[in-house]
This record gives C-alpha cells, structure tokens and sequence, in this order.
C-alpha cells in the first residue's frame, strides 16, 4: 500500500480586542504554514477575539458572524490562493438569540464545505460558555477534503470519548480539536501540569482506541486571569506524542502525519473489531442508578 502522508499546520497564537487585528495576523500565520509545505491548518478556537467566555456579557454577542460569511468568504479565497484546507473555528449568529461555537471547514479549492458546531457545552468559573453558546444541532461531522477525510470536534468535546468514537466511525482519518484552554492565574505549578497532563492523555486515547492521529491546536497569552496553556501537539495513530509546541509561546509549526498507518495499527490492535455493540444500550443513559 502506497504511503499516505499529510502536512498539518498548527498556529498557535495570543489574541487581543482587536478583531481586525487578530484577523491579519491570523493569515499571516496560515502563510507561514503554507509556505513551509502545510497542506491543512487548523486555527485555535475563537481565534478572532479574545476569549469572551470567562464573563457573561451580553454586549459580546456582537462578536457572531454569519456561517457562511465574511470570515468563511476571507477564508475560502486565502484557501484557494495557498490551496491549502482550513479548519477555522468562529462565533456563529445562527438567527436571533441563536448563537453557537463552530468551525467551518474550507477545502484547497476555496470551497467551503461546511460546518461542525460544538456539542458539548462547558459552564465553569472563567468558562461560562453555556451564556453563549446553544448545544450544536448537527450531529458529528466529518468532511472529505483534497487532503483527507477530517473529523472536527472543538474543546470540550476533547473530554469525551463518545464523541471521537462517532466521528471517527463516520469515516475521519485525522481528529481536529480547536482549543482554548488555560490556567488560572491562582494554580500553583503541580496543578497546572495534572491538568495538562490529562487533557492531553484523554486525546492522546482517542488516537488509541480508534486509530487515527489527533491534532490539538490551542491559544497562548494571558487573558484576563487565564493563562491559555498553548502546547498544541499531534499524536500518531497510536496516541504517540509526535509534536508538541511550547506552553507561552506564540507558534506556527507544519508537522507530517501518516493516515496509512491506521490500518496497520488497527490491524494489530482491533478495538473497532472486537466492540461489542450489542451491549452498549446502557450508555444512552445518564447514570445507571440501582433501580
């Protein structure tokens, strides 16, 4: 079987008020990968603003966009140009009082294929994503691009292996998490790294138990009282850390990774073979209580 291998550009960046601003600077990177032979690129999660969700606002509604609209329009032409696909995570105004926490996805001819929005929706301190955000609506999604089939989930989705489960049954060759994820300003540094730590494990399964790489692209700088974590990374189809960029740094990095090697590893290790759907009925529950 010939070799099938895809360049994935990273950008990892800090954000500021200035949409504009974050915008251009955002292309400039997406360039910068595509220069060094990036074939897709994935962007952060809400990577046009800063992280709005640590305060419930309701003047940050102004934010949302359309989907399809002018950032997909701006994406769909860049994307063409560079012939590159792009995974690019926005805030979508769906209809009035609608909104939701999405990524569109472009392929290397401009096209805009369509859009996955967030299922899983967090609601902690300097999280407060429930005020914003209405659960998505439309399923998993995984999308056939120039370069591969990609599967797209967005943050806290990262935590649920239901969810990488699903896309990846649907045929994804690669799992896309856009992130924004940080530290309080409080934490002392064991915490900081436990929670690091799993937030990279639990994907780090996902690439294990359905044998596929993951791409984990997140934010870097301080916002407010959060230090986004950065540390982007790409595991292998068999959870392998194969890149991981630095935690307070601004980063773009273009890193290889083999889709063929799916086959071998779940050949090997037949997670997929050995499921026994038969007796899963009991996880359409939310708790299994005694009676």
């Amino acid at each position: 079987m010939k070799e099938k291998r895809v360049k994935i550009g990273l950008v990892q960046l800090s954000c500021s008020a200035d949409t504009d601003q974050n915008l251009e600077k955002t292309k400039l990177a997406i360039r910068k990968a595509a220069s060094e032979g990036a074939q897709v690129v994935c962007l952060q999660e809400l990577f046009r603003s800063l992280y709005f969700c640590d305060l419930e606002n309701y003047e940050n509604f102004a934010l949302a966009e359309k989907i399809p609209g002018p950032s997909t329009e701006t994406f769909s032409a860049l994307a063409k140009e560079l012939e590159v696909v792009l995974v690019v995570s926005l805030f979508e105004k769906r209809a009035e009082g609608i909104y939701h926490n999405t990524t569109a996805v472009i392929d290397a001819d401009g096209k805009y294929l369509g859009k996955y929005r967030k299922m899983h929706i967090p609601d902690d301190p300097g999280f407060y994503e429930k005020f914003y955000f209405t659960p998505g609506d439309l399923g998993y999604k995984v999308f056939s691009t120039r370069f591969g089939k990609l599967g797209v989930l967005i943050c806290w989705d990262q935590w649920y292996p239901e969810a990488a489960r699903i896309t990846s049954l649907m045929g994804a060759e690669i799992l896309f998490y856009p992130t924004a994820i940080g530290w309080h300003e409080s934490q002392d540094a064991d915490t900081n790294e436990e929670q690091y730590q799993a937030w990279q494990t639990i994907q780090k399964s996902h690439a294990v138990a359905n044998g596929v790489p993951v791409v984990a692209v997140n934010r870097t700088g301080i916002e407010g009282e959060l230090q986004f974590w950065g540390g982007s990374f790409v595991t292998n189809a068999f959870g392998k850390v194969i890149y991981q960029a630095p935690h307070l740094e601004e980063n773009v990095e273009v890193v290889e990774v083999s889709l063929t090697q799916s086959d071998r590893y779940r050949t090997h290790w037949p997670f997929l073979r050995d499921r026994r759907i038969d007796s899963y009925d009991p996880i359409l529950k939310r708790f299994l209580d005694e009676d």
